[in-house]
């Protein structure tokens, strides 16, 4: 078996997350379709996490094992050739058999973006952003600087999935300007997430601009480490998972799929007779 290491990019509008659920469609699930049909049998996908329902991503990572002889396929043209136009592969390559999506990871970005102006919304951005209206950005930062370094998070942890511990290290919590004048990009890097622990913490920090919170309650609500006592979860379309890095691969240990990666999909009736024998 060969793995494959893929990079994707997907609008989470249309699905209910990233994890398959039964007669839902979801991230993982129509990847998988498509892997099947060009591997003629199904293929379990692995990501580097699970975002949530309506969640996007510009550089999720997932990782799937192949025969050897179905490693010389261009997958990165084949799957655009047959995924959906909410989901496109960026980047695909062979890579190590001891690399893993999610347990490889060292650190993950996701960017959370606010809509400050109440009276107005661009539709093209209805689906991607938090209309919060007016904040105090200043204190918000003095917020999140308070959530920096090494911490228990479990204030900020939904239920859902079990964990080790809730212990992570924070090395960014700030905010950039968006790609409109009324938006705001916050963006979070951390060796690991909890479960919605970036909405959450995006609710609590929202709810400080407002004046709704202190930062004296900040510390408390991180030290008591009791999900009850924080404010409530942002919402799921203004987070994308915008990065995740790994360490420096081998020298040699990972190449192109199929001698050719150029990202370019394949018109309908170009597709290279990719039925249920895989014949790539």
């Amino acid at each position: 078996m060969n793995r494959i290491r893929l990079r994707i990019a997907y609008d989470g509008t249309g699905f209910c997350g990233w994890q398959i659920q039964p007669a839902q469609r979801t991230v993982q699930g129509v990847l998988e379709e498509a892997i099947a049909r060009i591997a003629g049998t199904h293929v379990r996908v692995h990501g580097s996490g699970r975002t949530d329902s309506g969640v996007h991503a510009l550089d999720q990572v997932c990782h799937f094992d192949v025969p050897r002889a179905r490693a010389r396929v261009p997958w990165q043209r084949a799957l655009n050739a047959l995924l959906p136009d909410d989901v496109s592969v960026l980047d695909c390559c062979l890579t190590s058999p001891d690399f893993h999506a999610r347990y490889s990871a060292l650190s993950k970005t996701y960017a959370y973006t606010l809509w400050l102006e109440p009276g107005f919304l661009l539709p093209q951005r209805r689906h991607f952003v938090w209309v919060c209206g007016p904040v105090n950005q200043s204190v918000m930062v003095e917020a999140a600087e308070i959530l920096l370094g090494t911490h228990d998070f479990a204030c900020f942890q939904n239920t859902g999935t079990p964990v080790a511990d809730t212990v992570r290290t924070m090395t960014q919590a700030e905010p950039a300007p968006g790609v409109c004048v009324h938006e705001v990009v916050w963006r979070f890097s951390a060796n690991g997430f909890l479960k919605q622990m970036v909405r959450n913490i995006m609710g609590c920090l929202v709810a400080v601009g407002r004046g709704k919170v202190s930062l004296a309650d900040v510390r408390s609500i991180l030290k008591g480490k009791d999900r009850t006592a924080a404010p409530g979860t942002a919402p799921a379309q203004g987070l994308c998972l915008e990065r995740v890095r790994y360490p420096e691969p081998a020298p040699g240990s990972e190449r192109p799929c199929g001698g050719e990666n150029t990202g370019e999909r394949l018109e309908s009736g170009d597709e290279p007779g990719l039925g249920p024998a895989g014949n790539g």
